[in-house]
């Protein structure tokens, strides 16, 4: 004869987030980035070399692709981040397309402590707008008579940490003395 399973107690059966609730703990809230909505800022795409471009044959074009991220607070709790995508396709220095977008989007913070608010915003809401943003270049370029352009993933976080590098060099330079 099969044993029937224990039955638990109701007190047996509390997870450990009710256990925190009975001991008058709750466990931290997560930060969270709420979007408000996204937008396509600004979007400039340029085939110089047409139509002659699209007669000759031949080899593939060079890329040459910048990704930056720029943020506003717009007031208390609504901040702008804007996702800053430019690509350039050449082939023997002549430019075959030069695309710039800017995706933008209005994000919330929540349960984030006011020391990591920059690093979560610049990090957080790139990651949440970079697949729209790719989605317009691979349809633009597709558009502009190209072969689709599918970025890559990018990494957010270094992208972060260069840029507050290379802001914390310019304050350096701007602070040290001027050598003769």
């Amino acid at each position: 004869m099969a044993k029937e399973p224990a039955q638990k107690t109701k007190t047996e059966s509390k997870g450990k987030e009710a256990e925190q609730q009975d001991a008058g703990t709750q466990p931290p809230a997560q930060p969270m980035l709420q979007v408000r909505t996204q937008y396509v800022k600004d979007l400039s795409f340029e085939s110089p070399s047409a139509p002659q471009s699209f007669l000759q044959g031949g080899e593939a074009p060079q890329l040459d692709l910048g990704v930056n991220v720029n943020g506003e607070k717009i007031d208390d709790t609504h901040f702008e981040l804007v996702l800053t995508i430019k690509a350039t396709a050449k082939v023997e220095e002549k430019i075959m397309f030069d695309l710039e977008l800017d995706y933008a989007g209005i994000f919330v913070p929540e349960n984030v402590p006011a020391e990591n608010l920059n690093a979560f915003l610049m990090i957080e809401g790139p990651r949440t707008l970079f697949p729209f943003a790719r989605q317009v270049v691979s349809n633009v370029t597709r558009e502009g008579g190209f072969m689709p352009l599918n970025l890559n993933p990018i990494d957010f976080v270094q992208l972060f940490r260069q840029n507050m590098a290379a802001r914390a060099a310019a304050q350096n330079a701007e602070t040290s003395p001027a050598s003769n």
